[in-house]
């Protein structure tokens, strides 16, 4: 087994969940079997009781592991399947050693972090780089380690220790430490500095790792004297020294990785003899992704409807889904940013020019979509923009509680049930559309919804959902959520014409509505956005793009490629956004609930 330890320095967001995820794709094009592993050090066991605010969205596993958002970074461009132990923290290396301790394993030693902690964290990493990802048998042949955070960072150093005698345990020939760091421009002399990157190579060296690569980020490419004075005083070949530069979209970087030649450095630090394949070849459908991505300048708009649009890593596999689906639509996707709180009445009352300008941007909109979310805060807006949709014709796609929220919208307004609600915001209502899942636990917050991949049976042939899906018998996707819709009101609300098309295999849970007579109304009680892949945009999200562009009839009456997972084959796409942290910076028009616009 070969491992590749990704690492950052300086300051963190400099895109090491990217660079990571680009490192495996390149090592992909050149024949080999990759899978990743992302070290978050927080003591938190997982990421599934962080807000969003926090840490940005929560990324769902098919085993129902709530993980880092790198982690879906990893799966879109190597298209694999990861399992929650790629994801490792300190609380569950803490927990896994407290849990040896208790049972009598140490046989009466003292406990400490060398070795113990440090010994956990090896084995774990070894454990999981052996385990296939990519659907084939026997383990993979190289493994892409991202530690999570900065170097010197003090909840790191249990990590960096352990990596370091890791190093050593595999071997110099088994192991590839890639450093990335920054390179700043200082406007007011319009000089690359390296005094931030030496400093941050001086502190790994001091720790015990030695960087074989230095990847650093930049505005612009590395002067070749600039490259000299880093390879002088960090001892790093400068041939092993790539600039990561800002580049048009996200898609542009497996590809400067490439022309800089990264694959074969790392293959000669760990004396891989690289498959007689030409990797350029390889990525040719890459390369015409990330120019398409460029070409695109009909735009699409699309309205998030949500609790955090203060930031937009809060939705980032939303977002990337719509990338897929518009760029596979030949669209340049537009999003307008929309408090689902400021659409609702108390703000109009309160704020009228608030409330105006969401009103304003919501109405712009070519479509709307409602993603998930917990807490009461803006349920009421959500239910207000499934309304506003669903009467002016206007396609929508709700995800979880976007889904709930316009089952409630519709008894509401069509049954005339005025009070209509979900136990979650008002547990003593008479008419209880959504309700708590009889096996969720409302003690414990982590790990207890319905989480991971669930399967969800087609019931009406011919509907949009299935159509899009290729009209398979059924689909498996995944979940995370708490409520669900309430059994007893199903009947109620399809005669009054809400159809749910797609149920679990008991028929008690309903997975998908839809109104037949509607342009494209759907609502989801997963969440397709964490399948979709570039070059195979979730189906959904391609609906609703499709929809919202006047090409849902076009795309309805061609045959569909499909895979189990229900993503369209075949179809070249790209997500364009500047490259980054890997997370926020999204090279896409957005605008703001006051309507300005924003570019990042």
């Amino acid at each position: 087994m070969k491992y590749v330890l990704v690492t950052g320095g300086v300051v963190s967001g400099l895109g090491k969940g990217v660079t990571a995820s680009s490192i495996g794709l390149l090592l992909q094009a050149c024949g080999l079997r990759v899978t990743s592993i992302k070290i978050d050090p927080y003591l938190n066991k997982d990421a599934g009781t962080m807000s969003p605010f926090e840490h940005g969205e929560v990324f769902v596993l098919d085993d129902g592991g709530e993980v880092d958002l790198d982690l879906g970074n990893y799966e879109r461009f190597l298209d694999v399947t990861l399992t929650r132990d790629n994801n490792i923290t300190t609380g569950k290396i803490y927990q896994s050693v407290i849990d040896k301790e208790r049972r009598g394993d140490y046989l009466g030693k003292t406990v400490q972090v060398v070795p113990h902690i440090t010994d956990a964290i090896q084995d774990w990493i070894e454990r999981v780089a052996a385990i296939p990802v990519d659907g084939k048998e026997g383990p993979p042949d190289v493994c892409v380690i991202e530690l999570g955070g900065t170097i010197g960072d003090i909840e790191s150093m249990p990590f960096i220790e352990a990596l370091g005698q890791f190093s050593y345990r595999v071997g110099a020939g088994n192991f590839c430490l890639i450093h990335v760091s920054l390179v700043p421009v200082l406007n007011v002399v319009g000089e690359q500095k390296t005094k931030p990157t030496q400093h941050s190579v001086r502190g790994l060296r001091s720790l015990g790792l030695t960087p074989n690569i230095l990847a650093c980020r930049s505005t612009t490419e590395l002067d070749v004297n600039v490259k000299e004075k880093l390879s002088r005083f960090c001892h790093v070949p400068e041939d092993n020294i790539i600039t990561l530069y800002d580049v048009s979209n996200i898609w542009r970087i497996p590809l400067l990785l490439r022309d800089q030649k990264a694959h074969e450095a790392i293959a000669n630090v760990l004396g891989l003899d690289l498959p007689c394949i030409s990797c350029k070849a390889v990525l040719r459908e890459w390369t015409a992704r990330a120019q398409l991505c460029d070409m695109l300048n009909e735009p699409v708009r699309i309205a998030m409807v949500g609790k955090y649009t203060g930031l937009s890593d809060s939705y980032l596999s939303v977002l990337k889904a719509l990338l897929h689906a518009s760029v596979a639509c030949g669209r340049k996707l537009v999003i307008n940013w929309v408090s689902a709180s400021d659409l609702e009445n108390a703000t109009a009352l309160e704020n009228p020019d608030v409330n105006k300008a969401a009103w304003d941007s919501l109405k712009s909109a070519d479509g709307v979509l409602v993603p998930g979310g917990f807490g009461d805060r803006g349920v009421e807006g959500k239910i207000i923009a499934a309304k506003y949709a669903r009467e002016n014709n206007i396609p929508y796609l709700g995800i979880c509680l976007g889904m709930q929220t316009a089952v409630i919208e519709y008894a509401r307004s069509i049954l005339g049930l005025e009070n209509a609600n979900s136990t979650e915001f008002d547990p003593n209502t008479k008419n209880p559309c959504v309700i708590f899942m009889p096996e969720g636990s409302k003690t414990h917050m982590g790990g207890t919804m319905r989480l991971g991949s669930r399967r969800t049976y087609f019931q009406v042939s011919g509907s949009k959902a299935s159509q899009l899906y290729g009209n398979q018998s059924f689909i498996d996707e995944r979940h995370r959520h708490r409520y669900e819709v309430n059994p007893e009101m199903v009947s109620k609300l399809e005669k009054a014409g809400l159809s749910f098309t797609g149920k679990d295999e008991s028929g008690q849970r309903m997975q998908i509505i839809e109104l037949a007579s509607h342009s494209y109304f759907v609502g989801v009680q997963f969440h397709p956005e964490f399948k979709s892949r570039p070059g195979k945009p979730s189906a959904l999200f391609l609906g609703l793009i499709a929809a919202a562009s006047g090409q849902l009839d076009t795309l309805l009456n061609k045959p569909i490629a499909t895979k189990a997972n229900g993503c369209a084959n075949g179809v070249s796409l790209g997500s364009p956004h500047r490259y980054g942290n890997g997370k926020s910076t999204v090279n896409v028009s957005y605008t703001n609930g006051n309507g300005n616009g924003l570019h990042a």
